[in-house]
């Protein structure tokens, strides 16, 4: 179980840089191919959910300018890790100025590596 624990904080960080860096291959190395990016958003008093799957994810994220090339403040952090068996839940917050999102992320392990098989992201609005 603890060696478990260290390999989700180690998938966080590394999700945390792929957010910061907006690095679409890093973020592929951390998601299963048949995963997915569920966003729920706000719209007036109506909650919306669109689903992408991981692939258009990705080509989305090619396009984005990084946090980083704009040199802007980096603030993450883990909320909770749980773990049963091959299954996982990470629950962490990240700032991608001026936004700060709350992201789930469901993980599977698989031959002894955690993989991402789900995202759901909203934006906190602190």
């Amino acid at each position: 179980m603890d060696t478990d624990m260290h390999a989700l904080v180690v998938v966080a960080h590394a999700y945390f840089d792929a957010a910061y860096d907006m690095d679409a291959d890093s973020f592929a190395s951390l998601f299963h191919p048949s995963s997915s990016v569920s966003s729920v958003a706000r719209v007036g008093d109506a909650i919306t959910v669109s689903v992408t799957p991981i692939a258009t994810w990705l080509t989305a994220v090619r396009t984005m300018t990084a946090p980083r090339q704009l040199g802007l403040e980096r603030h993450d952090e883990i909320l909770s890790i749980d773990v049963v068996r091959e299954l996982a839940s990470l629950k962490v917050k990240l700032q991608i100025p001026p936004r700060y999102f709350i992201d789930m992320l469901t993980c599977v392990k698989i031959a002894d590596t955690w993989k991402i098989v789900q995202k759901v992201t909203s934006v906190d609005s602190r």
